[in-house]
């Protein structure tokens, strides 16, 4: 089966860009949900912007369409990441040139089409992340649509992985301080939650590190008092290196203020998503290792997860040989082509390695179906959920999506 024509729209992600060195500065004025001041990273235009996304429809020989969606992540710019994505800026050249690269392309088979569009090159750069991210997803439902599978069929069957006889636990990512949504998150017993977003010291930790300890008791408390008798959730924060700017860097104070969060969540798993960031990839491995041990040591119960600087496969290779952390957040758009976001759930496993198939609220309802597709052919330890963070949207695609996936496995069975 070949591709007949490409056909491109430029519409609307889940969520925003946030140009995260603006806002922890100090010098951006906070303004509701906004920010006033000029932004910092590159890509931006402002400290908050909407965010967009290109749709990439290959129109196969028999008439079927397949597509995948173009987006980056919220935090664009950052710890070496492509700068933010606006799609008035590449729709024409997608258009152009790297369609004429897709027209006539076989797509029985997924993987060497990835990988090869994975390196196309243009005025001796490599594509946009996001770009490429888009790409690769469309070549997935193309060659699934050619063979009649599933894509999670598709992916196994190249990659020689088993697909999950069940669901894949879902990370519900929240706003910290919408108490409805928690609430809504709790009844419907999502594995993990409130993830949320504390990226500010002084608004959102606390000087003495007693906001963020409230929440994690306030959350612990809220599962205990509305769930479920046998509803056991582990509860994750997303830190955004906040701890690291707290204690200074010094992992030793670092590491006890972990041991009083821990107890504050209770008979709850405790994760903790980027407390530090670095300045640089090598010191964020030193930092994490360094942690780790010492959590290991004080016998604190904290499962640590790694994002910032490990955004690419060689990224995460790196992390996972130096034993840095408990769970790598594969966080998808940064990976660009989704067959190396395939080989690092892979990798991953076959090293010990914990495994969150991440991404971020700046996706779309179909790169979170593929998404959610590759977990049940990999099987990671969780999925973060998308797009957006609203939370239900998000659980209702992924969940349905599984839900659907699974049934027809079993039938053909």
């Amino acid at each position: 089966m070949k591709v007949k024509d490409v056909i491109c729209a430029a519409g609307r992600s889940g969520y925003m860009h946030r140009d995260l060195l603006a806002i922890k500065s100090g010098r951006a004025k906070p303004n509701g949900s906004l920010y006033e001041g000029a932004p910092m990273s590159p890509g931006f235009t402002k400290i908050i912007e909407p965010a967009t996304i290109i749709s990439i429809m290959l129109v196969l020989e028999d008439g079927q369409m397949a597509f995948g969606d173009c987006a980056d992540v919220i935090l664009a710019g950052v710890a070496g990441r492509d700068p933010a994505f606006n799609a008035k800026g590449h729709i024409d050249y997608v258009r152009g040139e790297v369609a004429d690269a897709l027209r006539g392309r076989d797509v029985s088979r997924f993987k060497a089409n990835a990988e090869e569009m994975d390196k196309y090159s243009r005025g001796g750069k490599r594509l946009h992340t996001a770009i490429r991210y888009g790409i690769s997803q469309a070549l997935l439902h193309a060659t699934a649509l050619s063979q009649k599978q599933t894509m999670a069929e598709a992916i196994a069957d190249e990659y020689g992985s088993t697909i999950s006889t069940k669901p894949i636990p879902i990370l519900a990512s929240c706003h910290k301080d919408d108490l409805g949504q928690l609430d809504r998150v709790i009844l419907k017993r999502v594995e993990l939650l409130p993830h949320a977003s504390f990226q500010i010291v002084s608004e959102h930790v606390g000087l003495q590190g007693e906001k963020l300890a409230a929440f994690v008791r306030r959350v612990a408390a809220r599962c205990k008092e509305i769930g479920d008798a046998d509803y056991n959730p582990r509860i994750h924060v997303d830190l955004y290196g906040t701890l690291g700017e707290l204690f200074d860097m010094k992992i030793e104070p670092l590491a006890d203020y972990l041991g009083k969060l821990r107890q504050e969540s209770g008979s709850y798993k405790l994760l903790v998503e980027s407390p530090m960031i670095a300045k640089t990839q090598e010191e964020q491995i030193e930092k994490f290792s360094g942690l780790r041990e010492l959590l290991k040591k004080k016998g604190i119960d904290v499962g640590l997860i790694a994002d910032e600087w490990c955004n690419t496969l060689p990224d995460i290779r790196l992390f996972v040989q130096a034993r840095a952390c408990d769970f790598v957040q594969i966080k998808t758009p940064d990976l660009g082509s989704i067959h190396n976001t395939i080989e690092a759930v892979l990798y991953c496993k076959s090293n010990g390695m914990g495994a969150c198939l991440g991404g971020t609220a700046n996706e779309t309802d179909q790169s979170t179906r593929i998404s959610t597709h590759m977990g049940l052919a990999c099987q990671p330890d969780f999925m973060l959920s998308k797009p957006g963070l609203g939370a239900d949207e998000a659980l209702m695609i992924q969940t349905n999506e599984m839900a659907r996936t699974l049934a027809l496995l079993q039938a053909r069975r």
